[in-house]
């Protein structure tokens, strides 16, 4: 069977329940593994028993999570364009989406290195980098950022663009690759029985990952050549105003939805840093526990993407519904038991990372208010992927907006003056709740102007 008629299958006949399994699992498993190299940092670091490096580690979060703005505009972007041009079986199309969203990466990963190095005091004060944990922060950026900004926005790129021909496994074992060659790394470069860089050595660490995680995908561009739809062709780079409307329609609303959450860590940062370098390094602790459910609920509603895309513009309605509702009633239940045994069990999960009395009573107050925003955030995060997938990126940005700007920004600020410092992690819970709200209001108005079709 040809690799056209595989996807046709998957994406049109299969049983929901199979084609969501072979798209979501993969990336799900993906996303774990990456929580857990993402938590390595944090946790190798941690065994050095240093606040202040570990601090050093969180303030430069925001720097990263910038690299997914531009991710998320070839990335996201590029991947509903592709599916939503393999549903129309306009294969050209498919391809010269893929060369845009390459080399687009490639070349803003470089200019944001370049960026880096020329603003490099400005972007580190606005950090909420300052006095002890100036240096911390500094070493653990030299290599994730100003060096890697190139590799990590490529690798999730490449992700992104294997997905969206139904190849999740595959894009799963290269992002998988790099996690665990980075978790491998982490102890060499950062204890002192290795070669003791603290910071410095996660930095390099998460450097080398992202360098080796490129090569794989260069390597299954090269061997499935011929029999796929990912092209790093400069022959199907195109300046086409379709194309790259296509793309930029979803790309640019995703884009700027993590720069918001950028936006929105770096003022929880900086709010948090007033209370001493051991409540950074307990929120940096906090956060990378969540971010473990998380990803798992942004691996399912994420990895059913290519399906809602390529059903919607094979006007596949019923198919669409039924897979959006079948991922979203699981992970609810997933997420509601995630909550029950995190609250519950804060001050071990915590205590895991760091044996400071003072971290582990910070971070036990801000990891429960964290994941009381769970069960909530999966309704949000289906909307705005099923938003992305149709190609109705504004919605997705209405989102992003109300979020951050209207109501989680505004009540990290009222719950810190109301019922400091533990108000800062329940200001995400209460922003949550109400964008749950008005995302079933927005997911029926849409299913019902299905039905209409």
């Amino acid at each position: 069977m040809s690799k056209e008629n595989t996807n046709a299958y998957l994406f049109e006949e299969a049983p929901i329940k199979k084609a969501v399994s072979k798209l979501a699992v993969p990336t799900i498993i993906s996303s774990l593994v990456m929580v857990i190299y993402n938590m390595a940092d944090t946790y190798f670091v941690g065994l050095l028993n240093d606040p202040i490096q570990t601090a050093g580690v969180t303030l430069a979060g925001p720097a990263l999570l910038a690299f997914f703005a531009v991710s998320n505009l070839f990335g996201v972007g590029t991947s509903s364009a592709m599916s939503r041009a393999l549903g129309r079986k306009r294969y050209d199309e498919v391809r010269q989406s893929s060369a845009v969203g390459f080399y687009g990466s490639v070349a803003s990963g470089i200019l944001l290195s370049v960026l880096c190095l020329v603003f490099y005091p400005f972007l580190l004060k606005i950090l909420g980098a300052s006095g002890e944990t100036l240096g911390s922060t500094k070493a653990y950026m030299d290599w994730a950022v100003a060096a890697g900004a190139a590799p990590s926005i490529l690798n999730v790129v490449f992700s992104y663009l294997v997905r969206s021909e139904g190849e999740a496994l595959s894009a799963s074992i290269g992002t998988m690759s790099g996690a665990l060659l980075n978790i491998v790394l982490d102890p060499i470069f950062i204890l002192p029985w290795g070669f003791n860089m603290g910071a410095a050595g996660a930095g390099l660490a998460t450097f080398l990952s992202n360098c080796v995680t490129c090569l794989y995908f260069f390597f299954y561009v090269w061997r499935k050549r011929g029999k796929t739809f990912v092209s790093i062709q400069p022959k199907d780079f195109t300046l086409s105003p379709y194309i790259l409307g296509e793309i930029a329609n979803v790309g640019v609303p995703a884009s700027v939805q993590n720069l918001l959450n950028v936006t929105g860590m770096t003022i929880l940062n900086n709010f948090t840093a007033g209370y001493g370098p051991d409540a950074v390094a307990a929120m940096g602790i906090a956060l990378k526990l969540q971010l473990v459910p998380i990803q798992v609920a942004l691996g399912a509603t994420q990895g059913v993407m290519p399906l809602i895309s390529y059903t919607f513009a094979n006007g596949r309605y019923d198919r669409m519904k039924d897979s959006i509702l079948f991922v979203t009633k699981r992970v609810i239940i997933a997420m509601v038991a995630v909550t029950a045994v995190s609250v519950l069990a804060a001050r071990p999960m915590v205590g895991f990372f760091m044996e400071n009395p003072n971290v582990i009573s910070y971070g036990e107050g801000f990891l429960r208010g964290l994941m009381l925003a769970l069960p909530f955030m999966i309704v949000d995060f289906m909307a705005v992927s099923v938003f992305q997938s149709v190609g109705d990126g504004r919605k997705a940005l209405v989102f992003a907006i109300l979020r951050k700007i209207i109501f989680e920004i505004p009540f990290i600020i009222i719950l810190n003056i109301l019922f400091p410092p533990f108000g800062l992690s329940f200001a995400q819970f209460v922003a949550e709740f109400v964008l749950s709200i008005i995302a079933v209001v927005l997911l029926r108005k849409f299913f019902r102007s299905l039905k209409e079709r």
